[in-house]
């Protein structure tokens, strides 16, 4: 993809949604670092409804602690992989405690020698907690860069590093919000919604789907 064409999918998205931000539900840097530990291969809706139950009774590292890991598991059932999750909280609570003083450390080796806690998460927490102009890479961003070819890669990795190297520097801070929400609700992965695409002139998906006639939404209802 050409300059002129990456630097408008970011202008169209920016205008979409001038201020992204996370949907994920938190009021400190602890609560945003547990609450993306719990994310993978979990919706936020799941971890909004886990951490709303856990953080009216335990909000800190201390707290958290004296749940104990079963307690913390019995907060979090409704989200997948629970019990290696709970595991990694209290280890990660423990860390914590014992060598920053209870506090998120804003510094990317040390955010990934926690337990459960790996260089995505470790970019959202960078990005929405302190600032920095990280770009989180998940599922539905690496589908973006690579369908949209805006930033081609064949691992999360490699695309990380291409966003971060052809993301002009006054869109870099967002990028990553941009790009997951756009593939979360438009550019999604079993059916981009194409026709409803604010950026599908200059998307360079070769395979765009069309407006969905009624025969073909009676069989993506009997796929689903």
């Amino acid at each position: 993809m050409n300059p002129k064409n990456r630097r408008a999918i970011y202008e169209t998205l920016q205008i979409l949604t001038p201020y992204p931000t996370t949907e994920l539900k938190y009021t400190t840097p602890f609560e945003l670092l547990i609450a993306v530990m719990l994310s993978a291969q979990a919706t936020d809706i799941s971890v909004n409804k886990a951490m709303r139950q856990m953080f009216a009774v335990a909000n800190t590292p201390q707290a958290i602690l004296a749940l104990g890991e079963d307690g913390v598991a019995q907060h979090i059932k409704i989200v997948g992989l629970y019990r290696t999750k709970s595991k990694h909280i209290i280890l990660t609570c423990k860390i914590l405690l014992d060598k920053y003083y209870g506090e998120v450390p804003a510094d990317r080796e040390m955010l990934e020698s926690l337990p459960g806690v790996g260089r995505k998460t470790a970019n959202v927490v960078l990005n929405i907690a302190f600032g920095h102009a990280t770009i989180a890479v998940d599922t539905h961003i690496f589908r973006v860069a690579n369908r949209t070819g805006i930033a081609p890669g064949k691992d999360v990795r490699a695309v990380e590093a291409m966003l971060e190297k052809l993301t002009p520097p006054k869109f870099r801070y967002n990028a990553h919000h941009w790009l997951l929400l756009h593939g979360r609700y438009v550019c999604r992965a079993r059916l981009p919604t194409c026709w409803n695409c604010a950026i599908e002139s200059i998307c360079e998906f070769t395979n765009k789907t069309r407006i969905p006639t009624e025969s073909s939404n009676a069989s993506s209802r009997q796929a689903s």
